[in-house]
């Protein structure tokens, strides 16, 4: 089992950038693939982008992330960063990451049994 803990978010202007954190306990943590996502009240959850668990760090991204975000991971440190660069107000949202044991259909919720409680981001125009 995983424990995830969310931080980084904020206001910050249209244009701006931002890094989120998702800091992880347990000692498999370098063993499971991490998800951030993103929700709105009263909508689904969304997927921004993923990194594998596997040797390599394979990457993923939404098409509304891609050119803009960047997922990174340390495993020494537990933590997997997104870097969130030239943010639009469509980009505020709770931002919540996950941890899955497989490295499968990366954008699916239902891959994901450990979830961070978010972190939330608002972008200003």
């Amino acid at each position: 089992q995983v424990h995830l803990v969310e931080s980084g978010g904020g206001l910050v202007q249209a244009g701006g950038s931002l890094r989120l954190a998702c800091a992880a306990s347990g000692s498999a943590f370098p063993h499971y693939t991490i998800g951030w996502f993103r929700q709105t009240p009263g909508k689904e959850r969304d997927f921004v982008a993923a990194i594998s668990n596997r040797a390599g760090d394979n990457t993923y991204y939404a098409n509304s992330a891609k050119g803009r975000f960047t997922i990174s991971r340390d495993n020494a440190k537990y933590t997997v960063y997104l870097q969130m660069n030239s943010l639009k107000p469509n980009d505020t949202a709770n931002y919540l990451c996950a941890a899955s044991p497989w490295d499968t259909s990366t954008w699916d919720t239902r891959m994901y049994p450990y979830w961070g409680q978010g972190t939330h981001v608002t972008v200003s125009s």
